[in-house]
């Protein structure tokens, strides 16, 4: 554990404040040794929660939070906030089942005003909060920090537009960890930035305003207006900020991010001037900050496992199979080497999807759009228009933010685009916002969209070679997080036939139906119930949609019950499979059937096994919703009961 006396002091951020200023670099450098250390036990956002380390004491020490309303993005920097805001001593249960979330969370501390885990949000809500303020006629201040590469999402700039159009007090704190925005920070731009902020400049500002009121008209609108662009062409030529300015923001900057002799002055500045409307402080900051593992290594410290703070080696999981993203990045890899039309989209995940490796093979055929789904699937769609075969490759819970994109730019026109679907299904740590459940519903309502669930690895290695087939029209495949289930990989990639499932086992009496990841617990669950008589057949569906008619109408006539496992929401594969069974009248004829789903909640973070118990998703589950079916025993009430069971 690290020597803490001062931050020993604080629980909350009014006990910062009794600090003495020239204390403030002791409880920075406190503060990131205790981050370091709680990282260390827990895993986590490493990197991004280093960088911000002086502006959040900054920030706390400055600001009358909780009434104050800080608004962080995307919500990887968020751990030294937490442990200033009442929950260090939770801070060692990070992304632990029961434990502090890895985000922002309302339900989780005051302190937390909104919830953030996607990128881009954080000025758009900031936004919102200000003019709720105002509306209510309260004095309270709105601070948005927007970074970690937040800013290359379009909603991010959208929501700028909107807040220099207007007139509601915000400040919004541009965390510069990895763009080259502006000239390099020192000492002149760092005065010039608390020159431009500063009290007798505002006021000179004021009463140059206030002249111009003197002219009449209508000479004095022009007047003004040649005045104010004047004075918004100084402080760019000043500080650099031409951009910010022509979006109507007051832009101040930029500033040493980790200077709290610079930062200080400055964020109080801005804090006691009220100028009508935004002001954008730009800080500029080094991701890893104070931890030379962490400044020499991003990206591998971006998110990371428990590690030796002394060496930085970060744990290894045993694992006896290759990872999914490992499986699907060589599968793609080998596909590409054949077909030189084969090109690759991420959205700013290049290694959480494998596609760095794809990129170290294929440069010129790999696009990171940075976090901008909605681009990276009209970009997509774009190159297939022109005969290229993408393959838009988002995680599903990212990919949900470009819905919109999906139906109008590739499904209307029904475009060949690749929608290979990383994290599909429960995710651990990352909890509620990274949950892949909604996919196979978003994606099954659309019109000629193929969609494919990858039951282990080598289905996945028969995916990637179908997708690259299909040039029919969008196609998607899901496959978990992790390691895979141990099988042999194919030395030669089948292309499977659309639509077109198969039987795993035999059985007589009932059947169940998996689509995707599940169906190693299907054939656990099915080798029980034939321990206990009844006999079980087993199907991979491969395809929710087309679905495999021929195989569903086979397992309900010839089964008592039939029962269908997903790892998805209400509204995905099970529906596609009732929609054949009452349109065929099955089930007028009384066959037993059971949808098992995920319940209709949002789980917090946990191990995924655990989650997945949780959901009444395991084997023991569906022996007991198998059982149920055949009238021979109660369902549990609910899902906890399942899993406890």
């Amino acid at each position: 554990m690290p020597d803490t006396p001062l931050l020993d002091q604080i629980d909350e951020p009014r006990d910062l404040r009794r600090l003495r200023r020239d204390q403030l670099r002791a409880v920075a450098d406190e503060l990131r040794a205790e981050t370091i250390d709680a990282v260390s036990t827990t895993g986590g956002h490493l990197g991004a929660s280093l960088g911000v380390v002086e502006l959040t004491v900054a920030l706390h020490y400055l600001f009358d939070t909780p009434s104050d309303r800080i608004i962080w993005d995307v919500g990887h920097q968020v751990y030294p906030h937490k442990i200033l805001t009442g929950r260090r001593d939770r801070i060692r249960t990070l992304r632990q089942g029961g434990g502090l979330s890895g985000f922002t969370k309302r339900s989780e501390s005051e302190y937390d005003p909104f919830g953030a885990a996607h990128a881009s949000t954080s000025v758009s809500a900031a936004l919102g909060f200000a003019v709720a303020r105002d509306l209510q006629q309260r004095t309270n201040r709105v601070i948005a920090v927007i970074g970690d590469g937040a800013m290359t999402g379009g909603m991010a700039y959208e929501a700028l537009n909107n807040a220099g159009s207007m007139a509601n007090r915000l400040i919004i704190i541009l965390n510069d960890n990895e763009m080259s925005i502006a000239p390099p920070v020192g000492a002149m731009s760092s005065y010039l930035s608390r020159l431009i902020s500063s009290k007798p400049l505002m006021t000179l500002r004021d009463i140059g305003f206030s002249l111009t009121d003197q002219i009449p008209n209508p000479v004095r609108a022009p007047v003004r207006a040649a005045a104010q662009r004047a004075e918004g062409i100084a402080r760019s030529v000043l500080s650099g900020g031409g951009l910010f300015e022509e979006l109507g923001l007051f832009y101040v900057g930029p500033v040493d991010g980790h200077d709290l002799g610079h930062l200080i002055p400055l964020l109080r500045n801005v804090r006691d001037n009220d100028v009508n409307g935004p002001v954008l402080v730009h800080a500029v900051t080094r991701k890893g900050k104070g931890y030379p593992p962490a400044e020499k290594a991003g990206d591998k410290y971006h998110g990371v496992s428990r590690f030796d703070v002394a060496t930085g080696q970060m744990a290894k999981a045993k694992a006896n199979a290759p990872s999914y993203t490992r499986v699907f990045s060589d599968s793609l890899i080998d596909q590409a080497r054949r077909d030189d039309k084969i090109v690759a989209i991420t959205a700013a995940m290049p290694s959480g999807t494998g596609l760095d490796r794809f990129a170290d093979v294929f440069p010129d055929r790999c696009f990171d759009v940075g976090l901008a789904e909605q681009h990276g699937v009209t970009f997509a769609a774009g190159l297939a228009a022109e005969g290229m075969r993408p393959f838009a490759t988002i995680y599903s819970t990212f990919l949900q933010r470009a819905f919109d994109q999906i139906v109008h730019d590739v499904a209307i026109q029904n475009l060949p685009v690749r929608f290979p679907l990383d994290r599909a299904g429960y995710v651990g740590a990352d909890g509620q916002t990274h949950c892949g459940a909604f996919d196979i519903a978003y994606l099954g309502c659309l019109p000629g969209m193929m969609l494919m669930a990858a039951a282990d690895e080598a289905e996945l290695v028969h995916m990637v070679a179908t997708a690259v087939a299909h040039d029919e029209g969008p196609c998607a495949f899901r496959y978990p997080r992790g390691s895979g289930t141990g099988v042999d990989l194919p030395d030669h990639p089948e292309i499977l036939e659309p639509g077109k499932g198969r039987v795993v086992r035999e059985g007589s009496r009932v059947a169940l139906l998996s689509y995707g990841a599940r169906l190693a617990d299907c054939v656990l669950a099915a080798e029980r119930l034939d321990l206990q008589g009844i006999s079980t057949t087993v199907a991979d569906a491969r395809f929710a949609k087309p679905v495999d008619e021929k195989l569903v109408l086979q397992l309900a006539d010839h089964h008592e019950a039939l029962v269908t496992v997903e790892e998805g929401s209400i509204g995905g594969f099970a529906a596609q499979v009732m929609h054949v069974l009452a349109g065929n009248g099955v089930l007028d004829r009384g066959i037993r059937f059971r949808p098992m789903v995920m319940p209709d909640a949002f789980f917090d973070h946990d191990t995924p096994a655990r989650q997945v118990e949780l959901a009444g998703l395991d084997a023991g589950s569906i022996v007991a919703t198998a059982k149920h079916a055949l009238g021979i025993a109660d369902i549990p009430s609910t899902v906890t009961e399942v899993a406890d069971g």
